[in-house]
């Protein structure tokens, strides 16, 4: 069952989703050569204490950390160690939530370390984010939930890859409904599955986390011995971008972006939801 929300509830969802911008931006701002993902990790329960919120993450399924720190062929579900110092060079997917009054939020970006970075990595999270969001301005009134997959699967699909060959649309993690749970019905593959039909119509109310995860290679990830870190099977390095939105009956207003989505969905011609707490 899809929980519809109220607008009252999307604006406590919104609370949570400011509070994840802000771990955004804290770590975005930490994640230089020399500092370990366990120092990102300490940041963002620093953001979260200050907003007086709490980590969606830290439990979840026995999950050790306040955040998912993903390097270079990581995909999801890094764990933050003292032990993984980032370099000049590398990127860095960074997945985190937060709770505020029983309401979830959940985002991750992906971001350089240092500078020098090859152009098809620079490429790989331009060509990853943007189809975020072409997902994100199909989340309109009257589509339906496979409406948001074929719009960033088709953007994908439309970018040239530095060098050849084609990108790989992971398959095995995809988006989700979000509320007073992290994750919730329906899930949201970044590729359109036939056999899996149209899937609901998206109604006021509907909320999602939207996440495509592309890889310069392989499609196919295998899970670490910890159970948790996810890689690619052929070690190319990833990208993984994810924001949640919330649908009402006046568009789409992007729940963990700062300016609630308005000058991305502009680029794409769809007007964002107003603010409830602006």
């Amino acid at each position: 069952m899809v929980q519809i929300k109220t607008p009252e509830q999307i604006a406590k969802m919104r609370a949570a989703g400011l509070v994840v911008a802000a771990i955004h931006a804290a770590t975005r701002e930490a994640a230089v050569p020399g500092a370990s993902t366990k120092d990102l990790d300490d940041v963002a329960r620093k953001v979260l204490d200050e907003h007086g919120a709490k980590s969606n993450f830290l439990g979840y399924g026995g999950f050790p950390a306040t955040i998912c720190t993903s390097v270079n062929d990581v995909v999801v579900h890094g764990i933050p160690s003292e032990n993984v110092v980032l370099n000049d060079g590398d990127i860095i997917s960074i997945d985190c939530g937060a709770i505020v009054d029983g309401w979830h939020g959940d985002a991750a970006y992906t971001a350089f370390v240092g500078s020098g970075h090859a152009p098809e990595l620079v490429e790989l999270s331009r060509v990853t984010e943007e189809s975020m969001w072409a997902g994100i301005a199909a989340m309109k009134l009257g589509n339906r939930l496979v409406d948001i997959s074929r719009a960033i699967e088709t953007y994908i699909r439309r970018q040239p890859k530095p060098g050849g060959g084609k990108y790989g649309i992971v398959e095995d993690y995809g988006g989700h409904g979000i509320g007073t749970e992290m994750h919730m019905d329906p899930h949201l593959l970044n590729y359109v599955e036939r056999r899996r039909g149209k899937g609901p119509k998206l109604v006021p109310g509907f909320c999602l986390a939207i996440e495509p995860m592309v890889s310069l290679g392989t499609p196919r990830t295998k899970v670490l011995e910890d159970d948790w870190t996810v890689i690619t099977t052929d070690g190319t390095w990833s990208s993984h971008w994810e924001h949640s939105v919330a649908l009402t009956d006046q568009g789409p207003l992007v729940l963990t972006a700062p300016d609630g989505g308005k000058a991305k969905l502009a680029e794409y011609g769809v007007t964002a939801a107003p603010d409830p707490l602006a």
